[in-house]
């Protein structure tokens, strides 16, 4: 790879037009652009084509395709991008360098399942990831990655080893409980078992960590709030007052532990009618616009009611995977945005205002 010395020599007026054109592109996640310094190899062929390799400091690969068309017709000439994620090399717990608590005010919002298909996309976009299952007495993610019957794995009989589905490193409470069994604990106990999962699990080196945190405000989700070195929280709702009421108090109490909240998704915003193919808002409208609104926070996703996200569920398939499925390029699109918000948030660049834009 080339440096930025090597960037700028030779040919560098020929490349200025390039670099201002990536410079001009703008989108949901990327709020100002490219920048220069993540242009990390420039190649100009004899038919005035451009090749260029990108280092992104957040999950951002989906996007190349819409880049390349931009910069393509900005500069009428054929443009090639690839790209590699390198997150800034600062952990803030292990060999993890941020983490992400998923949350919802109140049970039955489909917390899980987003949680899932967000660390997916989030590893599509060309992160490393990693999943934890705090919901100690609703643990759902052994079902959701297709794991039921999976048992705990050690080396050294001191760490667990964290089981592997779809490219994702998960691990969660329901590993260690019989599925058909009831977790009978007090607050104190859960939060122990939680503390332990999370730190006696030998997760390696992850980009992201996602944690789908129990519903609720109460002492398991105050503990994790604190004892979590979390970089931020999402916010899952649906359209409900409420649902919206409980999401009002998971962000006050995200407020008070000094966890940034980096946006709200809204769960089955909507459905699809099979025979008009009109948008039906069964639980309401534009509930999680007005709360974030009020909050100063982006809507990450406005996601369907869809049978599709069901049934995929239900077999242990991710379907943020399927590319066929619409509804893929919306949890991708969320986690591209959550991931450049958390990038912006800490290179201290609050005056960027992150635009949601329609898939």
């Amino acid at each position: 790879m080339f440096g930025l010395s090597k960037l700028f020599s030779g040919k560098s007026a020929e490349k200025e037009p390039l670099l201002d054109a990536l410079a001009a592109y703008r989108s949901s996640a990327f709020a100002i652009g490219i920048e220069a310094q993540w242009v990390k190899e420039i190649t100009i062929n004899t038919d005035k084509s451009f090749k260029v390799k990108l280092e992104l400091p957040f999950a951002g690969k989906g996007e190349l395709a819409q880049i390349e068309e931009f910069v393509s017709n900005k500069l009428s000439t054929s443009v090639s991008i690839d790209a590699e994620v390198s997150l800034p090399n600062q952990c803030c717990f292990k060999q993890i360098k941020q983490i992400v608590l998923v949350a919802s005010g109140k049970g039955g919002v489909g917390k899980s399942t987003t949680a899932v298909n967000l660390a997916s996309a989030l590893e599509q976009e060309g992160a490393k990831v990693g999943i934890l299952d705090a919901d100690i007495y609703g643990p759902s993610i052994p079902l959701l990655l297709g794991l039921q019957g999976a048992e705990p794995k050690t080396l050294d009989n001191k760490n667990l080893l964290p089981f592997e589905a779809h490219n994702l490193k998960a691990q969660s409470i329901g590993f260690l409980v019989p599925s058909d069994d009831a977790t009978v604990w007090r607050g104190p106990m859960a939060s122990g078992a939680l503390n332990q999962l999370m730190n006696e699990t030998d997760w390696g080196e992850l980009d992201y960590l996602i944690v789908d945190m129990p519903p609720g405000t109460g002492d398991i989700q105050l503990t994790m709030s604190q004892k979590v070195p979390a970089s931020g929280a999402v916010i899952i709702t649906t359209p409900q007052d409420l649902a919206l009421a409980d999401a009002q108090k998971g962000i006050a109490m995200f407020n008070k532990v000094n966890i940034p909240v980096l946006g709200l998704i809204e769960n089955m915003s909507y459905f699809l009618c099979g025979h008009c193919g009109e948008p039906n808002h069964v639980f309401g409208k534009d509930g999680a616009v007005k709360l974030a609104h009020r909050h100063g926070v982006p809507v990450l996703a406005n996601i369907p009611l869809a049978i599709e996200i069901r049934e995929s569920s239900e077999q242990g398939q991710v379907i943020s995977r399927d590319n066929v499925a619409s509804i893929s390029a919306t949890y991708k699109n969320a986690a591209r945005v959550l991931a450049s918000s958390l990038h912006y948030q800490q290179t201290q660049n609050s005056s960027v205002e992150i635009l949601i834009t329609e898939d």
